[in-house]
């Protein structure tokens, strides 16, 4: 990346780690309601891989852990805030919430609830790619716990059979909720699991967004150029709990502690310092700039939206699941 654009990148990482520590305060204000996955300590993934791909061109999806993706990917963040606030001028009119954020103008296909279901979602979307001769990809981000469902198999092999322009990404966290992978995989690194599928595949630190962006573009050039798939690991940690609900209590002080000397907004941060590129009073101007338009323009937006009104009760149902359309109900 050129220093304008590390420089850009980093403003932006900035911006997603103060967003999701602001969703943190709406929730435990008891604005947003349901489920909250935030996604704090893992920005370098999702920033690098999409920094290397073109967003609003390509398809993206992605777990319940989704708000940043999607930004990223081009969805206004007042339309996601409003979306977690359940008000209908959020992205999916307030009927979605935090796992289920979209953009289909953005070619942002959504955040998932179930574990695993975006692989064979992202195998179909990269073969009607296919069938139509385009040049896009689908990148299809999910974390490492998700590969122990059987739809990773049957997708990744069907991906490979078929040749299609697909990048799985795993965000290694370590963790699927509360168990620690070793515990539960028997193949730790999960790039050689794809290895069965004769798919190409590497493993990089996650948490700088520069390893991530050079990996992500041998990646991308691979599947644009009609190559077939390819599987990206990123090794990374999320400095919260799973969800909300999570007390956080299975992992040990001196491991968070390690990880958080890894900051993926440091290291980029300090090493623009040490290069002359930004001074540490800019960044912490960008921080005050940011923390404000969060508060006085996203919040508020979120806050005065009206709340999603009687006639989207059955706006996006399907006839054929209504039973009065069916004449079952009386």
């Amino acid at each position: 990346m050129k220093p304008a654009d590390k420089k850009r990148v980093l403003k932006e990482m900035l911006f997603a780690r103060r967003f999701e520590e602001r969703c943190y305060e709406a929730y435990v204000e008891r604005k947003i309601g349901g489920f909250l996955h935030l996604y704090s300590g893992e920005e370098a993934c999702a920033y690098g891989v999409l920094e290397a791909a073109k967003p609003g061109h390509d398809y993206v999806m992605t777990s319940y852990r989704d708000h940043i993706h999607a930004i990223k990917s081009g969805v206004s963040p007042k339309a996601v805030m409003a979306e977690l606030f359940a008000k209908e001028t959020g992205c999916c009119k307030g009927l979605g919430g935090s796992m289920h954020i979209f953009g289909a103008e953005q070619r942002f296909m959504g955040g998932y609830a179930l574990v695993g279901g975006p692989f064979p979602l992202a195998a179909g979307i990269a073969k009607g790619i296919k069938l139509k001769g385009g040049d896009e990809i689908c990148i299809c981000f999910l974390g490492d716990a998700a590969n122990n469902q059987g739809v990773f198999h049957e997708s990744l092999n069907m991906a490979k059979v078929w040749d299609l322009p697909v990048l799985y990404v795993c965000e290694n966290n370590l963790y699927g909720i509360g168990t620690r992978i070793e515990r539960s995989t028997a193949v730790v690194d999960q790039y050689k699991r794809v290895g069965a599928y004769d798919i190409p595949s590497a493993q990089v630190d996650g948490q700088d967004i520069e390893t991530v962006y050079d990996a992500a573009k041998i990646a991308i050039d691979h599947v644009r150029s009609g190559k077939g798939p390819y599987f990206l690991e990123l090794m990374t940690y999320r400095y919260r709990g799973h969800s909300m609900s999570d007390s956080n209590a299975y992992r040990t002080k001196e491991e968070e502690q390690l990880w958080n000397e890894r900051d993926p907004l440091n290291i980029l941060r300090d090493r623009l310092v040490g290069a002359g590129e930004i001074t540490v009073d800019e960044y912490k101007q960008w921080d005050t700039e940011i923390i404000a338009e969060i508060e006085d323009d996203i919040i508020k937006f979120a806050e005065e939206s009206p709340e999603p009104s009687a006639e989207l009760l059955d706006k996006y149902v399907l006839a054929e699941n209504d039973p009065w359309v069916r004449g079952g109900a009386k």
